[in-house]
């Protein structure tokens, strides 16, 4: 993230709305952003973080004028997340809080709880990579989990907490 934020330091609203772009998986390409296929106004962007349009304009040129910006922009991809919509699927939903997110195994270590009790994982989502020191794990599983494996999640190395969505 320090990479971008070079290139938008004397440019605060800018650097804005090119971080909402990046948590929202927008990305930049044929002089617009976009969620996937679908094209996204300057105004409704502007509106979601409360700037002018044509700062969102100055944004995407920016993006689009910088190789290095366009390079990654081009191949931010949007992806759907269950965890609020879990039990409208018949899934569940559990947000792991690391005591160190920068100590690696923790997601491995609980797939493999998961796995041995013949829990079909859907979905694991590390949220906010940009920011490691406050990263979740957030797992999306089939049907409900049961508390002994909810107990033998809480009792991995590097779990400070679970929280059930």
């Amino acid at each position: 993230m320090d990479r971008i934020k070079r290139h938008f330091k004397n440019l605060p609203s800018q650097e804005q709305v090119a971080t909402l772009m990046l948590k929202l998986g927008m990305s930049v390409h044929d002089g617009g952003a976009y969620c996937g296929p679908v094209l996204q106004s300057d105004t409704a962007v502007a509106r979601a973080i409360d700037v002018d349009r044509r700062v969102v304009r100055s944004t995407i040129n920016h993006i689009m004028e910088v190789p290095e910006l366009l390079n990654l922009f081009s191949r931010v991809e949007s992806m759907l997340l269950l965890a609020n919509a879990a039990s409208e699927i018949g899934c569940s939903a559990i947000e792991i809080v690391p005591v160190d997110a920068q100590v690696p195994g923790l997601m491995a270590r609980i797939l493999v709880v998961l796995s041995d009790a013949g829990i079909n994982v859907r979905q694991a989502v590390v949220s906010d990579p940009q920011d490691l020191s406050d990263s979740h794990l957030i797992i999306v599983a089939d049907g409900s989990i049961p508390g002994d494996i909810m107990t033998q999640i809480r009792g991995c190395p590097g779990v400070a907490s679970v929280i059930i969505r």
